[in-house]
């Protein structure tokens, strides 16, 4: 079964439609961190079971919007330690916003590409692509690195004792951030590979139709005998 330029093109696309889902998905859902709480002899710490976004917390079925905000937070309140995890989720909170833009750019230069057949458009939206699954891979793998420093934080606070009963894990929301990530490069595979069979083609030396100019020598020989 042969596979067409044009074919490649709409699988891409529709890799990146679903890449730029994915994402807006989970960045506007709670479901990034969830920790539950399994009291033994109590169920008051029940409702203390919280599920958060990259801006939210939702503790005991209350949502808190203002609760994650690092680029508001008193930095003087905070230890050094703690300003390090500011800083790194006003990182996560800048490049994972930003890679939805890249994406939503990457599609009409995709669809553009598309449009014209041309294997340069189509080579550069490809790499456009690539550089917009880097940004979203950095966001998403700072993101687990800035929960597991919290959690350390946190039990450095507390105690061992204190985090007993408490079971932390990441949620779906993350998954469906590397369900985009692996999209993007799947679309901008496709688009490479797309890129290289209408370069194939357009490098196709075109044969003269020998057909006609054996009618038109045939012709010619026909009036000069005449």
């Amino acid at each position: 079964m042969r596979v067409s330029v044009g074919s490649l093109v709409i699988v891409a696309g529709v890799c990146g439609f679903l890449s730029f889902a994915f994402l807006a998905t989970s960045l506007g859902t709670e479901y990034w961190y969830i920790i539950e709480m399994n009291p033994t002899n109590t169920s008051d710490l029940e409702d203390m079971s919280s599920h958060s976004g990259l801006w939210s917390i939702n503790e005991g079925g209350k949502m808190n919007a203002g609760a994650i905000d690092s680029f508001k937070a008193d930095r003087s309140r905070y230890s050094e330690a703690e300003l390090h995890m500011l800083d790194m989720h006003s990182a996560i909170v800048v490049m994972l916003p930003l890679s939805l833009v890249l994406l939503l750019l990457g599609g009409i230069c995709g669809l553009v590409s598309s449009l014209a057949r041309s294997p340069v458009l189509l080579t550069s939206s490809a790499f456009y692509f690539f550089i917009s699954s880097l940004l979203t891979l950095c966001g998403v793998s700072l993101y687990i690195i800035y929960s597991y420093k919290a959690l350390a934080e946190t039990e450095r606070l507390v105690g061992p004792e204190g985090l007993a009963h408490v079971h932390t894990s990441f949620g779906w929301s993350l998954g469906m951030a590397w369900l985009s990530y692996g999209l993007e490069l799947l679309t901008g595979a496709l688009l490479l590979g797309a890129a290289q069979m209408a370069k194939a083609q357009h490098s196709r030396p075109s044969w003269p139709d020998t057909s006609l100019d054996c009618g038109s020598n045939t012709a010619r020989k026909g009036i000069e005998l005449y």
